[in-house]
């Protein structure tokens, strides 16, 4: 408890000398500094050549009893005429830094000499009555901390080390003169003769005050320049021996010139900057001479420490003013920029607050005249708008919220703009307003048959969805006409409005009940998955939007952006329906299996809330940061294939597939459709251009080959040209295109049929696969070589899948090589090696199972695979044949490439005559198979047919006989090479 108490009493104390020492420094800053700066000005008025004693340059008054009964703030005696009497001084504010040797502030007191302003120097004499500054030989040195004193100068300081004190106390007692000197550096505490400069300041120390913390603030007098010659004492302070340098004054007329240019430039100085003490622009006017108008000016200007010794150094008086008038001429150059960018910007700025008061009062005066400003009325419009929009309570409470946020925002706010931009969106988005009109399912299929031949399932699903829609709004319309029976009278007047026009959703569940389908055509390119979406909005009687999704890697093109973004944006889907004005539109979007996915985010993600009937009437798009109503929107998703869409975005959509055409279809096609578009797409008339069906099939066969009709289109849209070119260059119409006149216009052929001239030999087979673009024909070609290591060889880029069906088909023929009617040993000791060509395409699938077998067989055998026959199908260890997919592609392709037979799994004959045309079914034949042995006796050419194309013959062991120089064994040759 003693010592909490101790402590207590302790605080107090510390209080009290913290009070004493501010005290004491504002009584040396505000009584002592003016006495002697109002002695200096009383001065300044004398006549020049008048003297002054010692005591008038220092009058003594002490601030208090205190400090007169201390001998170390006693006066020293003075002596007379020791120094010239100074004639102007200015005060300026001091500063206290005990911690450091000697450290200077801003300057105090600039003083003017009469007499040392006149001292004769090499080109001016001195004044033969006036009497010399008596300068001792040696005189204590005080270094300087950032700060160089001038002669002239009136300065405070605070002295804080006990070695400085010291030599204070000892001026203080004699003739009050010391050579303050600057510090090379100002991290030096402790400087010694090589830290310091040699050309200081000669300065008499007017008055010295203590302060309570035990440092001295002095003001000292700077007199005159001096030279450090040698240095006779370093402890307890520095002392030296001093040679006084006085300043050559040159009196010329480009030294007065040069004069006059620097009291302007200080002038225009001190009128852009604040710091510089009131009078000193004024009295620099009335300075004579060129010394005292340098010393003055580069006291009070704001300058490096190294260029302000530099001044101090320099012996000439028109070097002096060289210097500091190139320095005022840059700090001029630097204020005046400063000064106009300041005004071009207070001008801006000003602008700003007159245009925004000008728009206040222009507010005032409408208000009271009753008219509207342009702001107002933007916000009226708006809200007119609101109301018409019959949005959902919650858009509603929203845009109400913005509206009132905007109307307190002025114009030049940068969220007036957002805000603006946002409610615009909100009052126009089509909340309740449709477009659909009656349903009439017959004009339905008029509108769809007009635009698209065949299609049939397509064009079904479609009738099914208008028909189904079709009796929904039927038995609403019912149920509403007897409920408004039973609506009660009163006072005359029905009562209106209460059934609704349409119940949009079950309030038990929340969701919507009549909810659109969601549609995804899969096929490949040019079978009209595109405008089928345009047909079906058409036989809707609904608006038409297309978006293409092919390249999308930014969730943000669905959902679109916050608002918190700069420049953010709705998604597609809101821009869609803000465009269409209707919220029943048919929007389709394209080439959905093209969605790409990166760090921004995956759309095909936020496309499964887009396109789930179960999610879609509460979308929220992130800038409307609200629930829309997607559910009666129909959206139509194209495809070319299912596979790298995701499967949660697959399971949300009803899948139709559109396979290729066949080419009956084609002409249908061309006759009906393209040939007309094409001829009024290049002014030709009906009349003007025909062409034979036999024309058409052929540049369909020879020069497009595709599953679609993009490239036929091409072709007779090149057809149209030239025959437009001909009648433009005189020839007679009408022009007729025969079947033997297609070289003449398109070139020569472009595809050829090329299977039987590649299928001529054991080991080779025609397999069908499916691609995106349709279906195609591929070769399989199968070679042994003699290995020590029986070892199976896959090229062509193969997939796992495919690769699995090689090692299952070799697997069969090996265990099963006596059925077969092969030897046991059959490919024991050899390497096979089975390539698929066109080996820059990769492959995939089980398909090949069945033609892999077959060219197995065929080698082992020796026997051709026909070149007339196809094969497809997947392969079993047990030699059963499994069903696959895209039996019309396939079909199709082995059509297109003139065979005319193809082998297919027994259990896709359902396939077949549901896909397949009649037409097309009564041109081929098709060879339906469940085990692997019937493939083989359909597609292997019979052993007569082998033995009379070749001179050897099979020995039943699965080799060749080989004769010496017999065809047989080049055959075999050449085979292993392939």
């Amino acid at each position: 408890m003693e010592k909490i108490t101790n402590h207590q009493k302790a605080e107090p104390q510390e209080d009290v000398i913290q009070k004493e020492r501010v005290e004491a420094t504002n009584e040396f800053q505000q009584e002592i500094l003016p006495v002697v700066v109002e002695s200096e000005l009383a001065d300044a008025a004398q006549p020049a050549d008048e003297t002054h004693s010692a005591t008038d340059v220092d009058p003594v008054s002490t601030p208090s009893s205190e400090d007169t009964s201390s001998p170390d703030t006693e006066s020293a005696p003075q002596e007379p005429q020791d120094e010239p009497a100074s004639s102007f001084a200015v005060s300026s504010s001091t500063s206290d830094e005990s911690d450091s040797d000697a450290s200077g502030t801003a300057p105090v007191t600039v003083t003017e000499d009469a007499k040392e302003s006149s001292e004769s120097s090499d080109t001016q004499p001195r004044a033969e009555d006036e009497e010399p500054l008596n300068i001792p030989e040696v005189l204590p040195i005080l270094p300087l901390k950032d700060t160089v004193i001038y002669p002239f100068s009136v300065q405070p300081f605070s002295v804080g080390q006990e070695r400085y004190i010291r030599l204070i106390d000892d001026v203080m007692r004699g003739n009050r003169l010391v050579v303050l000197v600057a510090q090379k550096s100002p991290d030096i505490d402790h400087a010694g003769p090589d830290d310091i400069y040699r050309v200081g300041t000669v300065s008499r120390v007017g008055r010295m005050f203590r302060m309570p913390d035990g440092t001295v603030q002095i003001a000292v007098q700077g007199l005159e320049r001096v030279t450090i010659d040698e240095f006779t004492q370093e402890k307890p302070y520095l002392m030296a021996r001093v040679t006084s340098k006085p300043d050559t004054q040159e009196n010329d007329t480009e030294t007065e010139a040069i004069k006059r240019n620097v009291i302007s430039y200080f002038q225009r100085l001190v009128a852009l900057v604040q710091n510089v003490p009131e009078g000193v622009a004024a009295a620099t006017l009335n300075l004579e001479e060129p010394r005292q108008v340098v010393y003055v000016i580069a006291t009070f200007v704001q300058m490096e420490m190294e260029l302000r010794q530099k001044l101090l150094e320099i012996d000439s008086v028109h070097e002096k003013l060289n210097r500091l008038s190139d320095f005022l001429t840059h700090e001029l150059e630097i204020l005046e920029l400063g000064k106009k960018i300041q005004n071009s910007a207070q001008e801006e700025m000003g602008k700003v607050q007159r245009e925004y008061l000008l728009r206040e009062q222009l507010k005032a005066i409408q208000r009271e005249l009753g008219e509207e400003s342009e702001e107002q009325a933007t916000v009226n419009e708006l809200r007119r708008k609101l109301e018409d929009a019959k949005m959902p309570d919650e858009a509603y409470k929203e845009a109400n919220r913005e509206l009132s946020r905007l109307e307190k925002l002025p114009t030049v706010s940068p969220e007036y703009s957002i805000i603006r931009t946002y409610v615009e969106l909100l009052v126009s988005l089509p909340w309740n307003k449709g477009t659909a009109t009656q349903i009439d399912v017959p004009h339905a299929r008029e509108v769809l048959d007009q635009d698209h031949y065949d299609l049939q399932k397509i064009k079904e699903r479609i009738l099914e969805y208008l028909a189904v829609r079709r009796l929904k709004e039927d038995r609403l319309s019912e149920e509403k006409e007897r409920a408004r029976a039973e609506v009660e009278i009163e006072g005359g007047v029905e009562v209106e409005n209460i059934i609704p026009t349409q119940p949009l959703i079950n309030q038990e569940a929340g969701r919507p009940i009549n909810r659109e389908p969601i549609l995804c055509f899969v096929g490949p390119p040019g079978v009209g998955k595109t405008s089928l979406g345009q047909s079906i909005a058409r036989a809707l009687g609904r608006k038409f939007a297309r978006m293409s999704l092919g390249g999308i890697r930014d969730e943000a093109e669905i959902r679109g952006h916050r608002r918190t973004y700069i420049g953010a944006m709705p998604g597609r889907i809101i821009q869609t329906l803000r465009r269409l004005e209707a919220n029943d539109p048919v929007i389709m979007l394209d080439e959905v299996d093209k969605v790409g996915a990166d760090w921004r985010g995956d759309p095909s993600s936020a496309l499964l809330e887009v396109l789930d009937p179960e999610q879609n009437y509460n979308f929220r798009d992130n800038y409307l940061d609200l629930p829309f109503d997607l559910s009666k929107v129909m959206f139509i998703a194209t495809a070319n294939s299912l596979e790298p869409i995701p499967a949660p975005l697959r399971d949300r959509m009803e899948i139709l597939e559109l396979s290729g055409y066949t080419e009956e279809q084609k002409l249908h096609i061309a006759l009906n459709y393209l040939l007309p578009k094409q001829r009024e797409s290049n002014g030709l008339k009906e009349n003007e251009l025909t062409i034979d069906d036999d024309a058409i099939r052929r540049v369909a066969r020879d020069y497009t080959r595709e599953a679609g009709v993009r490239n036929l289109e091409r072709q007779i849209g090149s057809l149209s040209r030239k025959v437009a070119r001909q009648i433009s260059e005189g020839l007679q119409a009408p022009i007729h295109i025969a079947v033997d006149q297609v070289p003449e216009y398109l070139g020569r052929q472009r595809f050829f049929d090329e299977v039987a001239e590649r299928i001529d030999r054991p080991g080779i087979a025609t397999g069908l696969a499916w691609t995106a673009v349709g279906g195609e024909i591929m070769f399989i070609e199968v070679a042994t070589m003699p290995g020590k290591e029986e070892r199976l060889i896959l090229t062509g880029q193969l997939g796992d899948v495919m690769k699995e069906s090689a090692m299952a088909a070799l697997s069969y023929v090996r265990s099963n090589a006596t059925a077969l009617g092969l030897p046991k040993n059959v490919f024991e000791g050899q390497n096979i090696h089975i390539h698929v060509p066109a080996g820059g395409i990769p492959k995939d699938g089980p398909s090949a199972g069945v033609t892999m077998t077959t060219v197995l067989v065929s080698l082992a055998t020796g026997r051709k695979v026909r070149s007339d026959v196809a094969m497809t199908g997947e392969i079993t260890l047990r030699g059963k044949v499994m069903p696959i997919g895209g039996i019309k592609e396939k079909t199709l392709a082995a059509y297109r490439s003139g065979i005319r037979t193809v082998i297919l799994p027994e259990k896709n004959k359902a396939d077949l005559l549901e896909d397949i045309p009649v037409e097309l079914r009564d041109q081929m034949s098709f060879v339906y198979v469940s085990d692997i042995r019937e493939v083989l006796d359909a597609a292997l050419e019979p052993e007569d047919e082998q033995e009379h194309d070749h001179k050897g013959s099979s020995d039943g062991d699965g080799r060749s006989r080989k004769h010496k120089g017999s065809k047989n064994e080049k055959s075999e040759k050449a085979v292993a090479k392939a």
